[in-house]
């Protein structure tokens, strides 16, 4: 089966062109497949034609997976334009338009920026999804009912250390929040990709340290599964999905529309897990907004 990729990170587009991967097929899902390269030991995601590009991931022309006979531990190798997974399967990328992940610097526009969180955060609390970092409304099982408050506390905890400076104590709280939640992708990591994109945008008066997301990486590698950890390492860097882009991009230079639209596309990811990272965003938001570009963390 030979199949066009429509677009990729550029980064793994010019590994794939370079010839230098190889690996295996990690894992395998209705629109998406897991590959593991043999040369780093990171995951790279291939993805069906519904959803958006993303770090270490091709976009093919293809609308689900369930009937292509891949196997997890099939044979995955680049041989110059063309990804070989198994027998069954080439991905032809040499038409791929290339993405690379880009956030927007953080706005000069506070006001702007005030406004278009604040509704944000009203959009949300309307129309996001419940069952990971938004409780149910309504009665729930003892275990959700736990798990929503774990989830709740942490994240404030998260929010008043890094708001109070004192980074390790954030630390802490922000590895407490690795692997906690359901979904493939944990409600807590979502939350905290949410929040390292604001972090990692240009200019934001609250950064982190690098010894503060080293530490993150390193330690979530325990705590977390392969995918989510994946996820929260790229974030660490400042690369995240193209609909967070999208999202931060309307935040900071959209109009009402055009944040609406971004809004619905990012809640509508997984289960809860577009709203979960969507307010792991407002964390972020707010501590700059709070913070009025006075302090950087990154020099504490």
């Amino acid at each position: 089966m030979y199949i066009h990729a429509l677009s990729g990170d550029a980064e793994f587009l010019r590994v794939l062109a370079s010839s230098r991967f190889s690996g295996t097929v990690h894992s395998i899902f209705e629109r998406t497949i897991n590959l593991q390269c043999d040369q780093n030991g990171e995951l790279y995601t291939i993805s069906c034609n519904q959803l958006d590009n993303g770090p270490n991931s091709l976009v093919i022309d293809l609308k689900r997976f369930h009937e292509t006979g891949l196997k997890v531990g099939d044979a995955v190798s680049g041989n110059g334009q063309t990804l070989l997974i198994g027998t069954k399967m080439a991905i032809l990328t040499e038409q791929a338009k290339e993405w690379e992940c880009i956030l927007p610097p953080y706005p000069s526009n506070i006001e702007t920026l005030q406004v278009n969180t604040a509704f944000m955060k009203e959009y949300i609390a309307a129309h996001g999804k419940c069952g990971g970092m938004k409780k149910h409304p309504g009665p729930n099982t003892p275990f959700e009912a736990e798990m929503s408050n774990m989830l709740a506390q942490r994240s404030v905890l998260l929010r008043e250390a890094l708001a109070a400076r004192l980074i390790d104590v954030a630390l802490g709280h922000a590895l407490g929040l690795v692997g906690l939640g359901p979904g493939l992708t944990p409600s807590g990591d979502d939350f905290l990709v949410g929040l390292f994109s604001i972090t990692n945008m240009q200019d934001a008066p609250c950064c982190l340290s690098c010894h503060f997301l080293e530490e993150m990486v390193i330690k979530s590698m325990q705590l977390t599964n392969e995918i989510s950890y994946m996820m929260v390492k790229k974030a660490a860097s400042g690369q995240v999905r193209e609909s967070l882009v999208q999202l931060l991009q309307a935040l900071t230079n959209g109009t009402l529309e055009e944040l609406t639209s971004a809004l619905e596309t990012v809640i509508s990811i997984g289960s809860s897990s577009g709203t979960d990272m969507a307010l792991g965003l407002i964390c972020g938001l707010e501590l700059n907004i709070e913070a009025g570009g006075s302090v950087c963390l990154q020099k504490l």
